[in-house]
């Protein structure tokens, strides 16, 4: 393995998701050796000051790294444009890149298993993605990590050779897709992706991952994943610029290291079923979602 990949964390104006995310990726493998980017986005309104300055406190006194270098935007870039200007800046010098926002809590082998990921498959160009999040499946028979079409953005890498078929033009990306491709890019329509795509054409969302997920999608890209999640989202608490306040993604993190890793390059047949079943099933019967629905509105 190579020396490890250069981190990307983004954070705005979250302090304990902020605190939480950093203690635990300094409590990772390969954390002493890794450099740490901390991107801080400027406020949006004066009601942000104070929240983005106690971030700016927490990111200054960050340590357990090889190096970190903290960038404070004067403005507010947004989360979209904030992400894509700092994965390209890094792919641009380091040649690869891992990406952290600030309410991910990881396991302390996430960061192994991203390098590992990184140098397995630097050279095979059909693998575009290293996500470490991943449905909670509830089955056991998936091998550790397996391919899969879709790309995760909570916890993830790629290198330079991948980011640069990254379009960010939807104008560009919408007319690529035909009916056919629309199907199988959400996953048999088990998933919004294509609303999202839509949406984002609408000006509704300002996602730079569906837009990363289309290229890599149109590209016939791989991404890899593994089968126990290794970081959960502490972000559905309502305090996300596009979280919502639900535990359906809320998973168990994998305690143990990742140690295989698939050799054919192809998608994995069980691991799309499981995660197709999940998603059609993830929001449950009615009388679930009428309770989930309740217990969002009263929180």
């Amino acid at each position: 393995m190579q020396n490890p990949a250069p981190i990307a964390l983004f954070v705005y104006n979250r302090p304990v998701h902020t605190a939480r995310t950093l203690k635990f990726l300094q409590q990772n493998s390969l954390a002493e050796e890794s450099r740490l980017f901390i991107f801080s986005d400027g406020p949006k309104s004066p009601a942000d000051n104070e929240k983005v300055a106690e971030v700016r406190e927490i990111i200054k006194a960050a340590e357990g790294f090889r190096s970190v270098q903290v960038v404070l935007r004067k403005e507010n870039m947004g989360l979209a444009r904030s992400v894509i200007s700092g994965v390209t800046e890094l792919c641009e010098k380091y040649g690869q890149v891992i990406v952290f926002e600030d309410d991910l809590v990881s396991s302390p082998h996430t960061l192994v298993y991203f390098n590992e990921a990184l140098s397995r498959y630097r050279n095979e160009d059909k693998v575009m993605h290293v996500g470490a999040y991943m449905y909670p499946l509830g089955q056991g028979d998936l091998p550790q990590t397996f391919f899969y079409r879709a790309a995760t953005s909570w916890g993830w890498a790629t290198w330079k050779r991948a980011w640069d078929y990254f379009e960010p033009d939807i104008d560009k990306l919408i007319p690529r897709f035909d009916a056919a491709k629309r199907n199988a890019f959400s996953i048999e329509h088990s998933m919004n992706f294509w609303k999202q795509m839509k949406d984002f054409k609408r000006g509704k969302n300002n996602s730079w991952a569906i837009r990363w997920y289309a290229s890599i999608f149109l590209r016939g890209g791989l991404t890899l994943n593994p089968s126990q999640s290794l970081v959960n989202n502490i972000g559905h608490d309502g305090s996300g610029i596009h979280s919502g306040m639900n535990d359906i993604y809320n998973v168990v993190i994998n305690p143990k290291p990742i140690s295989s890793f698939p050799e054919n390059i192809e998608e994995n047949e069980a691991a799309y079923r499981q995660i197709r079943h999940f998603l059609k099933h993830r929001k449950g019967n009615l009388w679930q979602r009428l309770v989930r629905f309740i217990k969002e509105k009263t929180a």
